[in-house]
């Protein structure tokens, strides 16, 4: 079965377990319309809460996007029918007054009866008063004996102290939110102040006189004298894991490119070499920006707040790719413009697993090696872009963590132009 055959609702799926999931998810998706087209008010908004609720599940995003498009429906049924229920109110409001005048005659000779029930009852209720606060004094500390003096100021002491250690820990609880929001706001501007900084290194004047260095993550038989370009000088002085920058417009992914022996280190750690739980751009151990394989693959976390390749999957949507369709990544000895091929979900499969590996792929030996992998690839794409790649054109590979599944993966492939 061909790519093109799992297809539900004009979407495309990679797998038969995908697309039989899609089709369950499908049946499920005719149902809920029926019996929501056909449902009152409160029937509707009964269907609504039991799929909020869990009560019904879908396995794959088409039933997820069903799911908030009924949300949205709902909520404009919900709106006109407020507005049919103020005009109803309107048109009652009207009538009301139209009784109110005819009855205000009326209305007045009981005014007048109801004044001299309500001088009766303020009497008495005066008189039942004057009898409580007599009551009340009576009920002082004073009025009980010795023992029941000190059980009743015993009994004060242990609430008085139960309210202290509330306070005190609604206190507590309250400082820690406080300093939690002070201290996240207070990285991110930090973080955001840093990179846009060092950005504005590219442009300044740099300091090195020596203009060939080393590039110090390969091995010394291998090293190469290479020259830096002169926006990247600086940045390299100030640290030689530097290996590049990447930027794609319209986004927060504007960022130094870094490199190290291992692909650990800057999960958690910025340009700066300081602890940072947003970690760093970097460009996976086995690549050689001396020397480039077929593939070069980038890694770098899906931040909630948009940082690092936070906006990475904005690139789901077909609409935004015809907008941004141009990756610019320079190594910090050339410039280089890529163009987006393929866009596709993948995982981390165990090593026993017969299947296409997209973060294994760095060389291709072959013609016949290199269309394999492009079909793989052109299988799993979200979308056709209509971008092809020959045998000798050099790639880049965007990775970082997708939510959609354990151990997901969501990938930006794009071959250079220029």
């Amino acid at each position: 079965m061909s790519m093109n055959d799992y297809i539900v609702n004009g979407r495309s799926f990679r797998t038969a377990e995908e697309y039989k999931a899609a089709l369950r998810d499908e049946k499920k998706i005719e149902i809920i319309t029926k019996k929501y087209e056909n449902a009152d008010k409160d029937g509707k908004e009964h269907i609504i809460n039991v799929i909020k609720k869990g009560d019904v599940t879908f396995e794959t995003l088409m039933g997820e996007d069903f799911f908030y498009e009924l949300e949205e429906k709902h909520a404009e049924y919900m709106k006109k029918s407020s507005n049919n229920n103020k005009k109803k109110n309107k048109i009652k409001k009207k009538e009301k007054l139209k009784n109110e005048k005819k009855k205000k005659n009326v209305k007045e000779t009981k005014k007048q009866n109801k004044k001299k029930v309500e001088i009766k009852k303020s009497s008495s209720k005066a008189k039942k008063s004057t009898l409580k606060e007599k009551e009340s004094k009576k009920k002082t500390l004073e009025d009980y004996d010795a023992v029941m003096q000190e059980r009743i100021k015993y009994e004060w002491y242990l609430q008085e102290k139960k309210r202290r250690r509330t306070v005190l820990f609604c206190s507590l609880v309250a400082i820690f939110c406080l300093g939690y929001v002070f201290f996240y706001y207070y990285f991110y501007e930090k973080n955001s102040n840093e990179y846009e900084h060092l950005a504005s290194l590219k442009t300044e004047e740099n300091y090195i006189k020596d203009n060939k260095v080393h590039i110090n993550y390969i091995k010394e038989e291998e090293k190469k004298d290479l020259v830096v370009l002169e926006k990247y000088k600086k940045l390299f002085s100030q640290n030689k894991s530097l290996i590049g920058w990447i930027k794609i417009d319209d986004t927060n992914i504007d960022y130094p490119v870094m490199q190290t022996v291992n692909n650990e280190y800057y999960l958690d750690h910025n340009y700066n070499q300081q602890y940072d739980k947003n970690g760093s751009i970097f460009l996976d151990k086995d690549c050689d920006i001396t020397n480039p394989g077929t593939n070069m693959i980038i890694y770098g976390h899906h931040m909630k707040s948009g940082k690092m390749f936070g906006n990475l999957k904005l690139y789901s949507s077909k609409e935004y790719y015809d907008k941004h369709p141009i990756i610019q990544f320079d190594t910090i000895y050339e410039e280089g413009r890529y163009q987006i091929m393929y866009v596709f979900r993948s995982k981390i499969y165990n090593e026993d697993e017969i299947v296409f590996k997209y973060y294994q792929f760095f060389e291709a030996s072959t013609p016949e090696e290199f269309d394999s992998h492009m079909n793989e690839m052109a299988k799993m794409s979200m979308y056709n872009t209509g971008v092809t790649a020959t045998y000798g054109d050099k790639l880049i590979t965007l990775s970082t963590c997708d939510n959609s599944e354990q151990d997901g993966r969501f990938v930006v492939v794009a071959k250079k132009i220029n």
